[in-house]
């Protein structure tokens, strides 16, 4: 198995995980609010994050080079606040195959414009006309998964 079929596998686990944990984190919302699953979702994440950290010693102790990283790299931990608010919120109201449809179409159309750009110290990767009709596909096949 090559790496990167490897890590396409790795990716639709992770695709996976993400559709599940955003019909629990909806879940949750509607219990305790959408403020407070967003906060209980990142500090259970925290715990263990660093449970498995101390635990396994599974980290490459670059730790103390945090101060090396651009600022802009600390923004995900904002970013996932809003991620997952965004998903708590949209699941109950466009369930959960609309919503994960709409989210992985700005993903994607996202992920394009990071490539293209070269953003955040990502390797620049060309548009194509085929990835731009990829696109297009994935969007026109969102489209008609709303269509009822």
């Amino acid at each position: 198995m090559t790496a990167v079929v490897l890590a396409l596998l790795i990716a639709a686990a992770a695709g996976i995980t993400m559709a599940v944990q955003g019909a629990l984190n909806a879940s949750l919302s509607k219990v305790i609010g959408l403020l407070e699953a967003t906060l209980v979702v990142h500090l259970v994440g925290a715990a263990l994050s660093l449970a498995i950290l101390l635990a396994l010693r599974s980290g490459t102790g670059g730790l103390p080079q945090f101060k090396e990283a651009p600022w802009y790299a600390y923004l995900g931990g904002a970013l996932g606040v809003l991620i997952v608010m965004g998903v708590a919120f949209s699941l109950p109201r466009a369930g959960a195959a609309n919503a994960t449809t709409a989210i992985i179409i700005g993903q994607v159309a996202t992920a394009m414009l990071i490539d293209q750009l070269g953003l955040f110290g990502m390797e620049k990767i060309p548009f194509s006309w085929w990835s731009g009709l990829g696109l297009a596909l994935l969007a026109g096949g969102g489209y008609f998964m709303l269509c009822k």
